[in-house]
């Protein structure tokens, strides 16, 4: 698409409705009589100027809202899907036996579902693949109308062909009567102002805004989409999620798997707020409050029933979770606030 020359010999970028200098309308929009397209104020999209190459034809795919909205549509059915029968992380049953417990537990819905890969959804390509699209779409959508907009709110002129102001949503011609034009737009100036317009003036023209930022709130909103999207695909990588865990009661010794090593909980103990630490008396009516739970654990090695060859901070640690729980993974060990 070529560059769009206006009367006023300003030259606007390929596929621009309006002019960027005089807000006279361009190509089409200049032959037709109806309300002017005011998106943007008539800066033209990538996705509506570019279409050649392959990078072009992937941003317009995923630039389209139409395809966002099947995307979510999609992801949200598999979703519900996914929620029909427990998940194979959650059953009581070892992996290797999942296949059978959703046959016994379920019937041929358990088997149906296990075979189709329902099992494991959440973590299987194809529904991975469709978070990822709809990140890309996030992006795309959001670089796709964000650029065109800051272009239209930073070029933004008080001056505005006559076009331009006839063939808005909302317009209206008042006669001066009596009043010359300086009076009058003394006068709206003054009335905008008090409202708490953005008020500009060039020469018998005036601009009145407010609320700008607002058009900015999809945007910001998308942003917010996106961060959220990012933490759930963070729980595929390694050390992000760990979805193992031991329990071990006070005084047991539990060996943890796929491991050489034996944790035991040597005692837990729970400590309560004395009335004269607290800044302002509370009535209590009797009870008490919690300042801390602290379970004392070890660490130790399974051949020789010492911490030998252990890092130190596993040989001796103290932990203040709400009962014993040691999570692993392949790196290192943690522990983590549970129920007791």
């Amino acid at each position: 698409m070529d560059e769009v020359k206006c009367e006023c010999g300003h030259v606007s970028p390929p596929g621009t409705v309006l002019c960027e200098a005089c807000g006279r309308p361009l190509g089409e929009a200049a032959e037709s009589t109806g309300v002017l397209n005011m998106r943007y104020e008539g800066v033209a999209r990538r996705s509506q100027t570019r279409h050649g190459t392959l990078l072009d034809k992937v941003w317009n795919f995923f630039s389209s809202v139409k395809v966002a909205v099947v995307l979510i549509v999609i992801t949200l059915v598999a979703s519900v899907i996914g929620t029909i029968f427990p998940q194979e992380m959650y059953l009581p049953v070892p992996p290797e036996q999942a296949e059978d417990y959703y046959r016994e537990a379920y019937g041929v819905l358990g088997e149906l579902y296990y075979k189709l890969g329902f099992h494991r959804l959440y973590k299987s390509w194809w529904y991975v693949g469709l978070l990822l699209m709809i990140g890309a779409s996030l992006v795309i959508c959001s670089l796709d109308r964000v650029v065109p907009l800051y272009r239209a709110l930073k070029n933004q002129r008080v001056k505005r062909h006559v076009d331009f102001l006839t063939r808005q949503r909302v317009a209206a011609q008042v006669p001066l009567g009596d009043r010359s034009a300086d009076e009058l737009l003394a006068a709206a100036e003054r009335a905008m102002a008090k409202r708490r317009y953005h008020v500009r003036r060039d020469g018998t023209a005036l601009l009145g805004e407010k609320g700008r930022f607002s058009r900015w709130g999809p945007y910001i909103n998308h942003v917010g989409l996106i961060i959220f999207l990012i933490g759930v695909l963070l729980r595929l990588v390694p050390g992000f999620y760990l979805d193992e865990y031991v329990w071990v009661r006070e005084g047991e010794t539990k060996p943890i798997p796929g491991t050489p090593y034996y944790v035991k909980n040597e005692g837990f103990t729970v400590t309560y707020y004395d009335e004269e630490e607290f800044p302002q008396k509370i009535d209590l009516k009797g009870g008490k409050v919690v300042k801390e739970y602290r379970t004392d654990a070890c660490c130790t090695a399974a051949s020789t029933g010492a911490s030998r060859g252990l890092p130190r901070s596993w040989r001796k640690w103290r932990a203040r979770p709400f009962a014993s729980t040691i999570r692993w993974n392949t790196t290192g060990f943690s522990c983590t606030r549970r129920g007791r």
